[in-house]
């Protein structure tokens, strides 16, 4: 059986390069950092790397529930340590009373500087402030350059990791039936909407799988799939347990709260 046959086909590049990285350890015997993750790509070089003899992976993103995660893979005679993720934490204060700053914001400010999504990682909008975390070696370029966002004047300063203030965050895991493995049932399910509301989302581009913006309602879904719809929040399907006595699918998964 082909590793691909396990992963959708937009992901077989992605999944040649995880086999690349993994080569690459294996005869070299040296370290490689990737960039941040989103979790489905973490799930995949957990998947691949797995148990392998001569590879060991491990992620940070910098604090414990982070979404966005470097990988680094390494030799099995060496330990990661925390600066072997090379992470940075930035600051940003802006006056809330006269101004709002969102997270679509900061992130196309950051991609409005000419850096790709892959070089920071989770952003945290809080009351009055906000916390990056962002590649180290595009740290001091984010200093220099990220001076505006929304209607905000900014200034980042760089923070040590102890200080981030993250918002807490957990999964809740659910079971339902759907009549189909469609993205709009599954959707409609997940959200608690109808399919003809969902469709019509999806249709405009207002839903995501697997970070992807999908817009075919009948796209399938499967297990391991992770899932949003805009102004609703995160889901993943964790399993796919077969059909009931009324020819339904039945789904477990999981909503971020």
């Amino acid at each position: 059986m082909s590793i691909y046959e396990h992963y959708r086909p937009e992901e077989r590049t992605f999944v040649d390069r995880v086999l690349q990285w993994q080569s690459e350890v294996e005869e070299r015997y040296t370290p490689k950092l990737t960039d941040f993750l989103d979790p489905r790509e973490q799930d995949i070089v957990t998947q691949i790397i797995g148990n392998h003899p001569d590879v060991t992976v491990s992620f940070s993103g910098a604090v414990d529930g982070a979404e966005r995660q470097r990988a680094l893979l390494l030799p099995p005679y060496l330990t990661a340590t925390e600066e072997d993720y090379a992470v940075v934490a930035l600051e940003i204060t802006y006056p809330s009373k006269f101004v709002s700053l969102s997270h679509p914001d900061l992130l196309g400010a950051l991609m409005g500087l000419g850096l790709k999504r892959e070089k920071f990682g989770d952003i945290y909008v809080l009351d009055g402030h906000a916390q990056l975390i962002v590649a180290e070696e595009v740290s001091d370029y984010i200093k220099m350059n990220l001076n505006q966002a929304g209607k905000a004047s900014i200034s980042p300063e760089e923070i040590p990791l102890s200080q981030l203030n993250v918002p807490p965050t957990r999964w809740e895991e659910q079971t339902g039936t759907v009549s189909s493995l469609r993205l709009d049932a599954v959707l409609a399910e997940v959200y608690n909407f109808s399919r003809s509301k969902v469709t019509p989302m999806i249709e405009h581009e207002r839903a995501k799988l697997n970070w992807k913006v999908v817009d075919q309602p009948s796209t399938e879904v499967k297990a391991g799939d992770y899932l949003s719809l805009r102004g609703s929040g995160r889901s993943k399907i964790n399993t796919i347990e077969g059909k009931t006595k009324k020819d339904k699918w039945r789904i477990i998964y999981s909503i971020r709260k």
